[in-house]
């Protein structure tokens, strides 16, 4: 039963009202892995944050409320950890890829946290990743008027990775920073 619960608030977090709370999710959700591109051009892989607690988002630059609200959340939770921040890494996974270049989305997380990663990748890469982990989106077709202007709608849970790359637990945007804090110390070492 407890599965169930857990595979359907993946299924639709962020899409549906759910309570707030971190659910353990190790064993249910696969280790951290993906290839992707970072700032600069450089390929950004799970291997670069080995040693590193690893929260990922899934979201995109001009969003207008979810991704920064859920940001500036995941700030205020590394710089309530002091130094500990440094064993920290945010990861910003874009799920739109024609708007969001690497360094777009490196200027988006830096206004936010050093300790932040603006990731893209190719539409497939994408799409992989967001399967991997459960990850609703979609991509509005934009007007032939204003073919840059289109709407993206996509789940807004936080997944928390230890320093081994295991998946321990997602949490709601909408969490608590005292709650955040709580399930990330223990990872801490």
């Amino acid at each position: 039963m407890a599965r169930c619960a857990v595979a359907l608030f993946l299924a639709v977090a962020g899409l549906a009202t759910a309570t707030a709370a971190v659910h353990p999710v190790r064993g249910f959700l696969p280790d951290l892995k993906f290839t992707l591109q970072g700032a600069g051009g450089a390929t950004v892989t799970q291997a670069d944050f080995s040693g590193k607690v690893v929260l990922m988002f899934f979201g995109y630059a001009s969003c207008p409320d979810i991704c920064p609200t859920t940001m500036a959340q995941l700030a205020l939770v590394t710089e309530a950890l002091g130094p500990q921040a440094d064993q920290v890494r945010i990861l910003f996974v874009s799920v739109d890829p024609h708007r969001d270049t690497p360094d777009i989305l490196q200027a988006y997380v830096d206004q936010f946290d050093p300790h932040a990663i603006g990731l893209t990748g190719g539409e497939s890469a994408i799409a992989d990743l967001a399967r991997r982990y459960r990850v609703a989106y979609q991509i509005e077709k934009p007007a032939p008027s204003s073919p840059g202007q289109y709407e993206v709608s996509h789940s807004r849970g936080i997944y928390c990775f230890d320093q081994e790359g295991r998946a321990r637990w997602l949490a709601s945007d909408s969490e608590s920073q005292e709650d955040l804090l709580a399930a990330l110390r223990p990872l801490l070492r």
